[in-house]
Formats: structure tokens, sequence, C-alpha cells
């Protein structure tokens, strides 16, 4: 089967198609025929933290296909059944924090960028009807991890002000459907003025320019929640419009780990800082139940052939996408 794989050598240099063995499951399991996967940032760094020397990786999180073969004892889906995969491996109930063992799909175990996964049933979820392969092929990763951040972690309720800095990523976008829905009022930044226009077609309530001052451009609106995904480049930002007692989710660092801030104006404000990251079984159905409640569905950047991952990769890697970029499986 062709796939997308890391072999040979450190970080992207090291990516290219491929020739794979078609897995077969085993007692537990189900081996899908992907017809679409979605591309996440995670993607771009898996080459960096996977060694050529633990052998040939099959990249990718997010995919769905039809299920074509299934192994002993399993009962929940069929041969024939449309599904979509949940890429959380071991993290089943809803709890503070993933338990010990929780990996995710595409690394250290073979990934979605391919025309075949091998994966535990408890795995793949039956097809939201209102979703096409292409929708379903994207949606997981990056709608799961928006779904824990919005409504696990920050609690967002009909009426809070929530920001939301650097619009334009597959959760970013999610995040603000999800705010939408559920009637809250929803402020974004992005450097881009094409994606800011997109943002307000999507419903938020008003749209700011990353590079200019924050607090000039939000009249000194001051937000119940913040979601915080862009890391050290904006973290400072992003907390300075919270209101007093109000809660900052942080999720991602693409723009740097390390951050330093006032604590001393951090504990007299009263803050909250929560820490999220993907999100468990119970919340991933959780997550379809709402996006099919309320008709929600990705917003659609590019689609790819294995192929043309270069293309795809670069896409990302320049942040050039207003939502999920994906692959067709040909």
């Amino acid at each position: 089967m062709k796939a997308i794989i890391h072999a040979e050598k450190l970080g992207l240099e090291g990516v290219s198609v491929g020739e794979m063995d078609v897995p077969n499951p085993a007692a537990g399991e189900v081996r899908v025929k992907l017809k679409t996967a979605g591309l996440n940032h995670r993607d771009l760094f898996i080459p960096n933290r996977h060694q050529p020397s633990e052998g040939v990786l099959v990249l990718g999180s997010d995919g769905a296909g039809i299920i074509d073969q299934v192994g002993e004892g399993v009962k929940n889906v069929r041969v024939g059944d449309e599904v979509i995969v949940n890429p959380g491996l071991g993290w089943k109930e809803n709890t503070p924090a993933p338990p010990a063992g929780f990996e995710i799909v595409g690394f250290p175990f073979n990934g979605t960028f391919a025309e075949y996964i091998v994966i535990g049933a408890e795995n793949v979820v039956s097809k939201p009807s209102h979703l096409n392969w292409e929708e379903a092929g994207v949606l997981s990763l990056a709608a799961l991890t928006a779904y824990r951040a919005l409504f696990t972690r920050g609690k967002v309720e009909a009426g809070m002000k929530v920001f939301i800095p650097g619009i334009g990523s597959g959760v970013a976008t999610f995040l603000l459907q999800f705010a939408k829905a559920v009637g809250a009022e929803v402020y974004v930044s992005s450097r881009s003025e094409i994606k800011r226009q997109k943002a307000l077609e999507l419903g938020a309530d008003k749209a700011i320019d990353s590079n200019g001052d924050w607090d000039q451009a939000l009249n000194g609106e001051k937000m119940d929640l913040v979601i915080e995904c862009v890391g050290a480049a904006t973290f400072n930002k992003s907390l300075a419009q919270l209101k007093a007692g109000g809660t900052i989710v942080t999720f991602g660092a693409s723009a740097g780990d390390v951050v330093e801030f006032d604590l001393r104006t951090f504990f007299y404000g009263q803050y909250n800082l929560l820490g999220s990251t993907m999100g468990s079984g119970e919340e991933y159905k959780e997550m379809l139940n709402f996006i099919t409640t309320h008709n929600i569905k990705p917003v659609m950047d590019e689609m790819y052939t294995l192929d043309q991952f270069e293309g795809a990769f670069e896409r990302m890697e320049k942040a050039e996408q207003l939502g999920k970029i994906g692959f067709v499986m040909e």
C-alpha cells in the first residue's frame, strides 16, 4: 500500500511516499480502508521526534474510511461500516489528565497517511451522516482538542466573552464554531486580513490584527475566557485581555514553549491558567453528538493526494491554511 512515511533521516527531510505491506488485524482490531486523512501540526513535529533507528513510521493521526476486515472478537462494527478514527489511544473515560500510556495515532504507532490502517475496534466510530468523506477525514484531532479545551477545561457558557488568538488553524476554527454554537461572544486575531474576514463570515463578533494594539482594537473589552494555542509569541498579550477572575486555557506552543509573565499581576488578577490536550473517548463521543446536533462541519482548506504531500506540509509550515488540510486516497 502507498503511505507517507518517515525513515532514514531525522526531520522533514526523512519524509517520503513509500510502499508498505497491507496490515492485518489481530484479535480486537479492525482494518480500515481509508478514503481521506487530515494533516495536523503534530505531523510536522513527529519527524523530529521519531528516530530513523526506530524503523519506518507511517505518519498521520486523522482519518476516515470503510472497515474491510475485522479481527477475532470484534462486535461493535462490521465489514462495510463507514467510520472515522479516534486518534487517542488508551484514554477511554473522562479524567483530569490522560492516563499513563496514553498515545496518539501516528507516533509511536503507524498512522493514517496510508491506504489502510489497523487499529483497535474501540477507536473507530460511525461517521456522522452530515459529513462528507473529506470533512470526516480531517475532523478528529482538532475537533476533540477544541472540545476539551473549550467545554471540559474552559467551561464555556452562553454570554461569555471568548478570545481566540491566531485564527486559521483547524483547532481555532473549531473553537470559533463551537463557542458560537453555545451563544458565546467570540473575538479572534490574525495577521491575515483574509483569515480575519473568513472568521467574521463564520460568526466571529470581532476580528483584530495580531500585529496591532489588542487593547485598542478590542476597545478595552476584557474576556471571560482565552483559548491560547500560539505560545510564547502571544501568551502575555492574551493574558492581558482577561478580566479579573478570567481563565486562560493553553494547549499549544507552536511559537515557543517557554513563557515569562508577571506573577504578581497574575495573582492579583485572580486569573486561572489551565492546560489541555486532546481528550478522552467519552469526550470524543460528546464532541460528535455536539457537531451533529449543531450541524457543524470542518472549515476546509485544501485536499492533496499522498504524492503531493510536500505541498501540503509546506502550506501548513508557512501557516497559509485556513481550516483543515487533508489527503484523499487515490
